[in-house]
């Protein structure tokens, strides 16, 4: 072969190297952009679950929240063998948390724990940034408790009907506690204060041990409060209990009258707790997330963590669970605008 035919062989050759890596390059190119643009694969209700499982709590970590959270995180991993990861997002008054599963894929693969306020934000919050019952799949209704209305004992008062006498005769004078704007204890007083057609200061804090502790103190007055966070201080004789929030007597405290046979005939606050995702969740998805989860809630070593907590494991079907939620939201948007309830 002369001269000039290796120089054109080995010319051709270049030029097909170059080719090929343009070829190559703009199929690269292709792919990425596919990639970026591809829609995400719906779950598979028949291969469900075949990854982690992401369940949002949006409260810090400690209390019951967080605990049925790590309950449920817990026993899903044991069940179906995937990791189930607790993730605490708290602020904005549960709100930023909440969101954030609002706008997750409805997969089945981001769980959402919910409790009292998720009923209650609706009216306080004028523009929420979800809607409370169209962007969330309710799953089951997880267990309930309720508040004890409980009293410094330095108080002359011993009774629901002695502290409405009281606080008639010396309006705006009684200061109560809470744990921030919408908690449960927040509105089980202000519901109370509707009702007992009562005048009383309000004070809240950013949990409730601080709240305990400034009763304990001499502080602040009266305060309703979940029944475990306060019986110690009952038994020990540093508080005293005037009532329960619930339309029955606690176990954890049969001695201590109901608020409406003690004294405001009707009254009535239970302090729940649930699961929900995002919405449009595929209804096979949903059904085997809710059986699964009843069967937790009925385990005897689940039932001893409610019992240590004092909340009562409930269970029952999503339809339930959103029947419960949709009763909750009319009945705190009433309180909410008769107390004139504004965000913090």
């Amino acid at each position: 072969m002369s001269e000039t035919q290796r120089a054109e062989v080995a010319s051709s050759a270049r030029r097909l190297v170059h080719f090929a890596c343009c070829a190559l390059l703009i199929l690269l190119g292709a792919t990425a952009a596919s990639a970026q643009t591809a829609p995400a694969i719906p779950a598979d209700p028949d291969n469900y679950p075949s990854r982690t499982i992401r369940y949002v709590v949006p409260y810090p970590p400690g209390g019951f929240n967080d605990t049925l959270g790590r309950i449920v995180a817990q026993k899903l991993n044991e069940a179906w063998g995937v990791p189930v990861v607790v993730e605490n997002r708290p602020g904005g008054g549960t709100l930023i948390g909440t969101e954030a599963v609002a706008k997750a894929p409805p997969d089945g693969y981001t769980l959402l724990g919910v409790a009292f306020p998720f009923g209650a934000n609706p009216s306080i919050y004028k523009n929420l940034p979800y809607d409370t019952v169209k962007d969330f799949t309710p799953l089951i209704f997880a267990g309930q408790t309720q508040n004890l209305l409980v009293i410094k004992p330095s108080m002359p008062i011993n009774s629901v009907k002695e502290l409405i006498d009281y606080a008639k005769k010396n309006p705006a004078k009684v200061s109560y506690g809470s744990t921030g704007i919408g908690s449960s204890n927040h509105l089980s007083m202000e519901l109370f204060k509707s009702m007992a057609g009562i005048d009383l200061v309000h004070v809240p804090y950013k949990g409730s041990a601080p709240m305990v502790n400034d009763m304990l103190g001499g502080h602040i007055d009266i305060a309703f409060d979940n029944t475990p966070n306060v019986l110690p201080q009952v038994k020990a004789d540093k508080l005293r209990a005037l009532g329960v929030s619930s339309k029955t007597r606690s176990a954890l405290a049969a001695n201590v009258p109901t608020v409406s046979e003690a004294g405001v005939s009707g009254y009535e606050v239970t302090v729940w707790f649930g699961i929900v995702g995002p919405a449009g969740m595929r209804p096979e998805i949903v059904q085997k997330l809710n059986a699964q989860m009843n069967a937790i809630f009925k385990m005897d070593d689940v039932k001893r963590r409610f019992v240590d907590q004092g909340v009562e494991p409930v269970g029952g079907t999503p339809s339930q669970f959103a029947d419960h939620i949709r009763a909750e939201i009319q009945k705190w948007a009433k309180v909410v605008k008769d107390a004139n309830i504004q965000p913090e």
